[in-house]
């Protein structure tokens, strides 16, 4: 899978270099292009934002410098989706990351400011995804959660592949509770279910868990 990002703030996209997303690039599982929107600034000063039109606060960015990005890389490739992040797409599920984690090609737009023009999002942008009911400064922090949560799940991302396929929300309930050693730990012990070895009591539990965990703190997922 590629996916590329186009950004006003790359240094953002550091936590990418990092982790389970790094391991991942570097075995070939996923590619990570990041681009600077101001090496398609405007002028001497490669402006890339202005004032929006009707006033008010904020600045907006130029549809000029995301034409000839997008256009630029559209003539290498074709894509399957060009997600702009925005607090006015769709919320972010599970559903959609494993959707997307089918995907060849990817291109994510980070808004800044007071987003894009709309006229990119018209001529370009397939889908709008937002990350929760709240502003962020700009669309690179929601770029990272973006591309973490689909690149963890593409097989040989992560050393054992049924992990992501057990972790909250992927049949639609919360995960259940994890131990590790030591056995007993402040006087709190280990179910004993998890020590006796019997794999199908494990995974009964397990889903006993999942279930009341969901009706307690999502039922709506249920």
């Amino acid at each position: 899978m590629r996916i590329d990002i186009i950004t006003v703030l790359p240094e953002l996209l550091s936590p990418l270099q990092h982790s389970i997303v790094k391991r991942a690039v570097d075995k070939g599982v996923a590619e990570i292009h990041v681009h600077d929107l101001r090496q398609f600034g405007i002028g001497n000063y490669k402006q890339v934002d202005d004032y929006p039109y009707g006033g008010g606060g904020g600045m907006v960015l130029k549809p000029e410098p995301l034409s000839d990005c997008l256009e630029m890389l559209l003539k290498e490739r074709a894509y399957d989706e060009i997600i702009y992040l925005t607090p006015d797409g769709i919320t972010l599920n599970q559903k959609a990351v494993n959707t997307l984690s089918l995907k060849n090609n990817i291109c994510l737009i980070c808004g800044h400011y007071k987003g894009i023009d709309q006229r990119i999002r018209d001529e370009y942008v397939t889908l709008e995804i937002s990350i929760g009911d709240y502003v962020l400064s700009g669309g690179e922090q929601a770029a990272v959660i973006l591309t973490d949560a689909i690149i963890r799940i593409l097989p040989g991302a992560i050393g054992d592949e049924m992990s992501a396929l057990s972790d909250s929300f992927q049949d639609n309930l919360l995960a259940p509770p994890v131990y590790t050693k030591p056995e007993i730990w402040k006087d709190r012990k280990v179910p004993e279910v998890l020590l006796s070895g019997n794999h199908k009591a494990i995974d009964e539990w397990r889903l006993e868990q999942a279930l009341e965990i969901t009706r307690n703190k999502r039922p709506d997922l249920l």
